[in-house]
């Protein structure tokens, strides 16, 4: 066994999976909709996870949609950060959900709605998105 070409293929695998593509984002109207009206919800303070299953069109196991409430941030400049912060928390332990959703026959449709009053550090919310999507595992059959 060659080592040197699985340490390459374990470094190609590892670089796909910190990033966080386009093809990976959760948008269109129809499936946001679909999301909204249909979807499951828990809530992991600062985090409100929306959640449902969809049929599984392409190779991406899950997509994500992002939220800050306007009414609870006046400025684009704070929700912008939320979102900035969401994101990159979610890029950082999607390993997580990805590797439980590795062979299953559906794709996950879900989205991190911020509901806290005030802007929060990012390793709290690192944590608790990582402790969100835990407990999204949990309730996935």
């Amino acid at each position: 066994m060659n080592t040197k070409v699985n340490a390459l293929s374990f470094f190609f695998y590892m670089e796909y999976r910190n990033t966080f593509p386009k093809a990976e984002h959760l948008y269109g109207k129809t499936a946001v909709d679909a999301l909204y009206a249909t979807g499951k919800t828990f809530f992991c303070y600062p985090i409100r996870v929306v959640f449902r299953r969809a049929e599984k069109r392409d190779d991406i196991p899950a997509r994500l949609l992002v939220n800050a409430p306007k009414k609870r941030f006046k400025h684009a400049v704070d929700r912008n950060h939320i979102k900035r912060q969401l994101r990159e928390s979610y890029r950082v332990n999607k390993g997580i959900l990805f590797d439980y959703l590795a062979g299953k026959e559906y794709q996950l449709h879900f989205s991190f709605n911020y509901i806290g009053d005030k802007l929060e550090p990012s390793s709290f919310v690192l944590k608790r998105t990582k402790l969100a999507l835990e407990k999204l595992i949990k309730q996935l059959p």
